[in-house]
């Protein structure tokens, strides 16, 4: 089994909607031997490695590159992607950050609209760029509302997906996004040409079983699901027991938990 999208690094505590400062993210792993321990418990295979993000200050995100930089070429199950900001402000830091975009084990740019920006910035246009130039996979956030709700970031895979692998993160990241993806978008990017991809982490009860019977119907999407935990955010067990419910006994099982993620990731 495979993990297409988990975190590294410890937050600060934050006092998130006005409480007071909290670490919710109890599982998160603060070093590499941390993170290999909990592959090994879990068997998982291969990862994809990104750095942890949630609080309002840019420095935290961005100064996790290196470390997970550093477990990608020390470990040959771990992929990672580098944390990115479309945002002006973020400039100078995302310039530093795709300096290390042609490094052994980078596979992917992560960018979330979570902490600010929006889908429409002119610094999208560098990250995507990059991502052309090094054959790097573009993960985006997605959850209902403000610049992370699919009919924004959509917008990306419209601009871009023609030439540069796109990975919806949460798949829409609610019921309003699973509706609308699973409902004819995905598929229709799909039959499009576009080089979209998905998992299903955060995902609504109903939208995996829902989402693997569009796949059976319509005879495409199969190869464009991958599992993934959201490790600290997620929960990689009930991710996993949730996702092996509504693909088991079919042959997209293999591609989900597996082969998916080794054609994308490498």
């Amino acid at each position: 089994m495979n993990d297409a999208h988990r975190h590294l690094g410890v937050l600060p505590a934050y006092p998130f909607y006005g409480g007071p400062p909290v670490n919710p993210d109890v599982t998160a792993r603060a070093t590499i031997d941390e993170l290999l321990k909990d592959l090994d418990a879990e068997g998982t295979e291969r990862a994809l490695i990104l750095p942890n993000y949630g609080v309002p200050d840019p420095d935290v995100a961005f100064g996790f590159n290196n470390l997970v930089v550093e477990a990608a070429q020390r470990d040959d199950r771990i992929r990672c992607g580098l944390w990115v900001s479309a945002q002006e402000t973020d400039a100078h830091r995302t310039a530093g950050a795709l300096r290390l975009a042609g490094e052994p084990g980078v596979r992917a740019l992560k960018m979330s609209f979570l902490l600010g920006g929006a889908p429409e910035d002119p610094g999208v246009e560098q990250i995507f760029a990059a991502a052309r130039e090094h054959d790097l996979v573009v993960h985006v956030h997605t959850s209902p509302g403000a610049g992370s709700d699919i009919d924004r970031v959509g917008t990306l895979v419209d601009r871009y997906g023609d030439h540069v692998k796109i990975h919806l993160v949460h798949f829409g990241g609610g019921m309003s996004g699973h509706i609308k993806l699973i409902g004819s978008r995905f598929f229709d990017w799909i039959a499009a040409g576009k080089q979209v991809y998905t998992d299903l982490s955060w995902a609504i009860g109903f939208a995996p079983r829902w989402l693997v019977t569009e796949i059976d119907r319509r005879g495409l999407g199969h190869d464009r699901v991958l599992f993934a935990s959201d490790e600290p955010w997620g929960d990689h067990a009930g991710e996993l027991a949730r996702m092996k419910a509504a693909v088991g006994g079919r042959e997209l099982s293999k591609l989900v938990l597996e082969e998916t993620f080794d054609k994308l990731y490498r």
